[in-house]
């Protein structure tokens, strides 16, 4: 770590310095100490600043690298070198271009100097700034790598025959229907189709069952697994008898709880204020005889109220509540979103809702994240 060429760490003890160059195309930066290097900057041009003089495109160079460096260079003195002689000067010249006026305005209150550095000697930051078309670059070798076991099946094809039948007619006609051949192999709708060869099939469902990519997951996630790869017949009948059989599955206990569906997320609303979530956030420090706040967020256009309440409080003062500060503004909603609160289990908050016309759609038990919306509402007014 000290002799091979890494970047160093910073060091304020020792001076800083900056080496800058620009190019037709880009600018480069190089901050180092003691010809060591510590960080890059390599930034391409945009059509604007390609069309500015050398003297101008080398001073933007400069106010890159302060710009990014300034928590590096503020607090001692530092070095500019520059190929361009002409900014050496640049503290001493009369301030004629906006470029100069820019430059000053940037290093006025730090400690610097600014060196002229040859151009030969202005490797580092010279390389950064040409930066390189990509169509210039050429791809010298590609290497791929090619599983053992799909050479195996594709030599099985022609022991069998079915797939040898169906091989000979894809070579002729490829691909018919459902059937295709890719590299020798034969796919079914994409997938791998494996010869009637029972080691081989059996060894393929042990693969992703008993490694650790399977993980020993039970009948129904490893034939999920096989089905997304391969094809056969009886292949989840096979599955299955294999699961059953296996001794690590059946000393270990699973759940006998029927598989979870996918997940139902709630729908978009069509516009502002169609749907809204409640929570509360509780156990403040008291303000003004209030110790809790009501939020209550639009699930639409994510506008919030931040509604201050005290304890005690019952469904009809939170249903007053929202009435006075919330529905003056915005009316009653289609639906409520809340979780299972006491306060919004009531039944007068039922009732009330129910005559006015709004659905309350309360999360189901272990489900907060239902109410997602207004718990990150809650977290940003916290960090606020």
């Amino acid at each position: 770590m000290l002799s091979n060429p890494v970047l160093a760490l910073p060091d304020f003890t020792k001076t800083f310095i900056i080496e800058t160059d620009a190019s037709d195309k880009g600018v480069g930066v190089v901050l180092l100490q003691e010809g060591h290097p510590i960080a890059y900057i390599s930034r391409a041009l945009g059509p604007k600043n390609q069309a500015l003089s050398t003297y101008e495109k080398e001073c933007l160079a400069i106010l890159l690298a302060i710009d990014h460096w300034r928590s590096y260079l503020q607090h001692a003195e530092f070095i500019i070198k520059t190929d361009q002689q002409s900014l050496v000067h640049l503290d001493d010249q009369r301030l004629s271009t906006p470029w100069q006026h820019k430059a000053l305005t940037k290093l006025m209150g730090l400690r610097y100097r600014i060196v002229y550095n040859k151009g030969i000697e202005n490797k580092a930051a010279d390389a950064l700034s040409r930066i390189q078309p990509q169509h210039n670059l050429d791809i010298l070798a590609i290497s791929t790598a090619q599983p053992v076991w799909l050479e195996t099946i594709s030599q099985a094809y022609a022991n069998f025959p079915d797939t040898a039948k169906m091989l000979a007619s894809l070579v002729v006609e490829n691909p018919q229907g459902d059937y295709s051949l890719q590299d020798g192999i034969i796919r079914f709708r994409g997938k791998i189709l494996v010869p009637p060869d029972t080691n081989m099939q059996l060894a393929i469902i042990s693969t992703l069952h008993n490694t650790a990519v399977g993980g020993h997951s039970g009948g129904f996630v490893t034939y999920q697994k096989v089905k997304q790869l391969f094809t056969w017949k009886s292949m989840k009948k096979m599955v299955t008898e294999f699961v059953a059989q296996c001794q690590i599955c059946q000393q270990a206990k699973s759940e006998r709880v029927k598989y979870p569906g996918l997940l139902q997320p709630l729908p978009v609303p069509k516009f502002a204020w169609q749907v809204v979530t409640m929570d509360f956030i509780e156990g403040l420090p008291k303000s003004h005889s209030y110790d809790c706040i009501l939020v209550v967020v639009d699930k639409f256009s994510k506008y919030a109220h931040f509604i201050p309440l005290a304890h005690p409080y019952s469904a009809f003062q939170v249903a007053m509540t929202y009435m006075e500060q919330v529905y003056k503004l915005h009316g009653l909603p289609e639906a409520i979103i809340s979780h299972r609160d006491k306060v919004f289990t009531n039944t007068l908050w039922k009732e009330l809702f129910r005559l006015a016309g709004t659905q309350l759609q309360m999360s189901t038990a272990y489900h907060p994240q239902t109410d997602g919306q207004t718990e990150e509402s809650i977290n940003v007014w916290r960090a606020i």
